[in-house]
């Protein structure tokens, strides 16, 4: 069974370590105190998004984290789906496609015009699933300062 639970101060180490094994994919730096206080920081911001933790038959197995923001270009109020991790021993159980499933709920019931999201190019399973969703590729590329 597959659960989806707002993020609580608990299950905050949980999530922390499964970024980190995301993070070092890509090599990605990443500060484990760091990265806990930005996760107090954040559930005490709801404002500013939300974290789920996604459970397999009650174990934690990955997380999504989803960031709002406010857009003309989309017609208002837009989704980020700024992360999502699935632990690679739970890979391949049909999470994802769940995940995705709750994703597009959550915005449809909180009014959100848009979900986007970015994904490294060489992460060909994530891209066929968020193809599968019907998600496509912008013609944008991302830039970041500074």
């Amino acid at each position: 069974m597959i659960k989806f639970e707002l993020l609580k101060t608990e299950t905050i180490p949980a999530v922390v370590n499964l970024m980190i094994d995301f993070y070092a994919i890509d090599g990605y730096p990443i500060n484990k105190e760091n990265t806990t206080n930005l996760f107090l920081e954040f559930i005490n911001k709801p404002e500013a998004g939300k974290c789920f933790v996604i459970k397999y038959n009650n174990e934690i197995c990955g997380y999504t984290i989803l960031v709002q923001f406010f857009s003309f270009e989309m017609s208002g109020n837009v989704l980020l789906l700024d992360e999502l991790y699935i632990d690679n021993n739970y890979q391949g159980k049909g999470i994802g496609k769940k995940a995705m499933e709750f994703i597009k709920q959550f915005a449809q019931e909180n009014n959100y015009k848009k979900i986007v999201l970015e994904v490294e190019p060489h992460n060909q399973r994530a891209i066929q699933l968020y193809e599968k969703e019907q998600f496509k590729k912008h013609k944008r590329d991302l830039m970041i300062f500074p």
